[in-house]
């Protein structure tokens, strides 16, 4: 069992929690992953790790509550416990021998994203974070980023907090601007890295995203996280979660994502039949 020692709402539907797990606290490292199970009735749902205290022994997640399982994790509060929390899983971040590198995080992908610039900035780089938004309502993590970076820059779809486009839009700005990147690490929904990508590979600067397929053990074994890149099978759970922008089969990555579309959109129906009964 694993204990919930701190929650905070960070929007309406993003909680930030951290756990009571100090054999991972030690060991994690940026762009490693979690999968927890809340009870014993409960699916295996990957996170990634936000952050950790090695001295206090806690694990932050942060995750948005769009299925039941979210939403069931949501509604726990501090000094409740979850049943399995196991890792780290996955491959850590390569952060050593970079100069400067922009972090581009889309929503809820900028739980990924500030511990991705974290790392980098204390192994030395300067650090520019790209965050984006739909609305200035959904903001989170402003304070926590503009910490660990050289320049934060906040984009919102509408423009409500001032700085109307897309995540692209301002990374576009800053190439053209003479930006001398060595390196962009984007985590986000697949359209926006998919942006990202294709614009970067005009400027020839490597790219790397952190992916999300479906996955079921972590391990490998199940085969339900694969994807090409490079024209080669990975597995996210192992070879990941982070893979070279450039080489990565979007297409294929995009139609896998959807797989259970008609499943999930049946599941809503019937969530919103049971709250009229």
């Amino acid at each position: 069992m694993f204990k919930i020692v701190k929650k905070r709402e960070l929007n309406p539907s993003v909680t930030w929690m951290d756990i009571e797990a100090p054999l991972i606290a030690r060991k994690a490292r940026a762009g490693q992953f979690i999968i927890l199970r809340v009870n014993e009735t409960g699916e295996r749902v990957p996170l990634t790790i936000a952050g950790t205290d090695a001295e206090k022994g806690t694990v932050t997640i942060i995750f948005q509550k769009v299925g039941g399982t979210t939403r069931l994790l949501g509604s726990l509060n501090q000094g409740d416990f979850i049943l399995d929390f196991v890792g780290p899983l996955g491959r850590a971040t390569e952060v050593e021998g970079y100069r400067k590198a922009a972090v581009v995080g889309g929503g809820v992908g900028c739980a990924i994203a500030y511990p991705e610039a974290t790392a980098l900035h204390r192994a030395g780089a300067k650090v520019d974070i790209i965050a984006g938004f739909r609305n200035k309502d959904i903001i989170m993590l402003e304070q926590e980023m503009g910490a660990v970076s050289d320049r934060l820059f906040v984009m919102t779809d509408d423009g409500s907090n001032g700085n109307k486009g897309f995540v692209t839009v301002k990374l576009k700005e800053l190439l053209d601007a003479g930006e001398d990147y060595d390196l962009v690490i984007a985590i986000g929904p697949l359209p926006m890295m998919r942006a990202v990508a294709e614009l970067t590979r005009e400027y020839g600067i490597k790219t790397v995203v952190s992916m999300n397929p479906i996955m079921i053990d972590g391990t490998g074994m199940c085969g339900g996280c694969r994807l090409t890149v490079g024209g080669e099978v990975k597995f996210a759970c192992v070879d990941g979660p982070e893979f070279d922008a450039h080489q990565i089969d979007w297409d294929e990555a995009m139609k896998r994502l959807t797989q259970y579309k008609r499943e999930e959109h049946d599941c809503r129906l019937m969530r919103q039949f049971q709250r009229k009964a």
